[in-house]
């Protein structure tokens, strides 16, 4: 071992992890060193430094965040990877938040492993050091949604989390209808120098143009019929909190020259009213449309997207989380089957295979939604695939006539979409590779050419879509040559 050799100290009590790291690095100039509790650790750490940490958040004398505390106490310039086998986003917040480098899922991925672990060991050469982010108590368990998934787009999310929740920058959530906007807004909030502070949320699409003013900044006696009293609104009422304001591409043009002098001066009047009043907010906004385009179009205030999108956070539709879609199923289950007393023992693979069949085009939404009518007509304590909504069984459009895509489109606008557009092309996507695949009986290098995409696109589709390659081509849980 030479001088300049780079080395990483891997804790953790797993034999297993520990042969993974080795073998991915066996072929390179790391030096891989080991401790399988977090006081060999600290003694590995005080004989000599290492490069970079991969520290595992449950090891037999420390839990958490713990042994990471300790790491930073020893030496706040060496980049600490957390690993874990239990996806807590939670804990992957608050370690980000903290100052972690980065963390890591098992079972690792040997590609992600390397690429991950020579960042982190070149910026501790480099000395960089972590950002100082203060402690915040974590939330109390159970307490409200909680945001679920293990896919890479979802990490992403929790990492952009981190990175911004202690700060006061303004934030933009963008995703389709029912992705979990709230959701993630929440948890910017929950991990906030605000966190003691009012968290408010208005759904700028659901008021009318007339009210929403109201709402937003209050209003004086006598400021228009029906205003029998002085009101505060959102911004008097979330002062030295946080405001979320969803769907904010369905503003006006004169409340969206309003939130602007707001996120400028922080100052604003009420309805009918002359005093200039000061407020201290943090706003979150989200929105399901592209303000981008809407901002070519001069739909939307050029200086007010400019102002929101300090920092964007985009999350994936259900249909690009691969297995969360499981996660999402069982935490679903088990937690609506408390609220309405029906708790379910098991999931028949039916059932389980026709709602990830599914492509769920109303998201997170819609799944809930699903689950819970599933429950309600549950008799027993397994869920049947008897009990799912009849939807969910809907044709395949592979197999679909006209008729079908005119009763879809009839449907979606029934079921108040908000997205209807991307639900048609990915309902046309779907319909079109399936046939493609049929046509080549699953040649899936044939059906690429035909396509004119790469295979590991059509791969990619296949997955997304949920197309089984059988003896025939089956699409969303039906036979798609039926």
């Amino acid at each position: 071992m030479t001088a300049s050799a780079p080395t990483l100290l891997v804790v953790d009590d797993e034999p297993a992890i520990q042969h993974a790291f080795r073998r991915a690095f066996r072929d390179s100039d790391v030096v891989v060193r080991s401790a399988a509790t977090a006081a060999d650790a600290l003694a590995e750490i005080g004989r000599d430094r290492p490069d970079a940490v991969v520290l595992d958040v449950h090891l037999p004398d420390a839990d958490g965040l713990d042994a990471y505390h300790r790491v930073r106490a020893v030496d706040a310039r060496i980049p600490v990877v957390m690993i874990t086998g239990h996806g807590t986003t939670d804990l992957a917040i608050r370690a980000i938040k903290e100052g972690a480098f980065e963390y890591l899922l098992k079972p690792v991925e040997l590609a992600e492993l390397r690429e991950l672990i020579g960042r982190a060991i070149r910026s501790g050469r480099a000395m960089r050091t972590p950002a100082a982010i203060p402690d915040v108590e974590p939330s109390p368990p159970g307490t409200g949604d909680v945001l679920i998934g293990r896919c890479p787009a979802m990490r992403a999310v929790y990492t952009a989390i981190g990175q911004v929740a202690a700060t006061d920058a303004t934030v933009l959530i963008l995703g389709e209808s029912g992705t979990g906007k709230e959701l993630v807004a929440r948890a910017v909030y929950r991990h906030s120098r605000r966190a003691e502070k009012p968290f408010l949320a208005i759904n700028c699409a659901a008021i009318p143009e007339t009210l929403l003013e109201s709402e937003l900044f209050g209003h004086e006696r006598g400021a228009f019929t029906g205003a029998d009293r002085r009101r505060e609104g959102k911004f008097e009422q979330a002062n030295g909190g946080t405001l979320f304001l969803d769907e904010v591409g369905d503003m006006t043009p004169m409340t969206q020259a309003k939130i602007l002098r707001v996120l400028q001066e922080q100052r604003f009047e009420r309805v009918g009213g002359g005093e200039t009043l000061r407020t201290d907010v943090r706003v979150i906004a989200a929105t399901n449309v592209d303000l981008e385009r809407l901002t070519a179009e001069g739909r939307f205030r050029k200086d007010l997207y400019f102002r929101l999108n300090v920092f964007a956070i985009r999350l994936p539709p259900l249909r690009d989380r691969g297995d969360d879609l499981g996660l999402l199923i069982e935490h679903y289950i088990t937690a609506l089957g408390q609220e309405l007393a029906k708790p379910i023992r098991t999931i028949t693979p039916e059932a389980m295979a026709a709602l990830r069949a599914y492509p769920w085009p109303g998201n997170i939404r819609e799944l809930q939604s699903a689950v819970k009518q599933s429950l309600l007509r549950t008799r027993g304590d397994v869920l049947l695939a008897d009990f799912l909504p009849s939807f969910v069984f809907a044709r395949t459009p592979a197999a679909a006539e006209p008729g079908d895509r005119t009763r879809f489109v009839a449907d979606r606008i029934a079921a108040g979409t908000e997205d209807l557009y991307a639900e048609c092309v990915e309902r046309m996507e779907r319909e079109v590779v399936a046939q493609v695949l049929r046509h080549t009986n699953g040649n899936q290098l044939q059906a690429a050419r035909i396509l004119g995409i790469t295979r590991g696109n059509l791969r990619k589709k296949i997955r997304t879509h949920g197309i089984s390659i059988n003896t025939s081509i089956e699409s969303e849980g039906c036979r798609a040559d039926d």
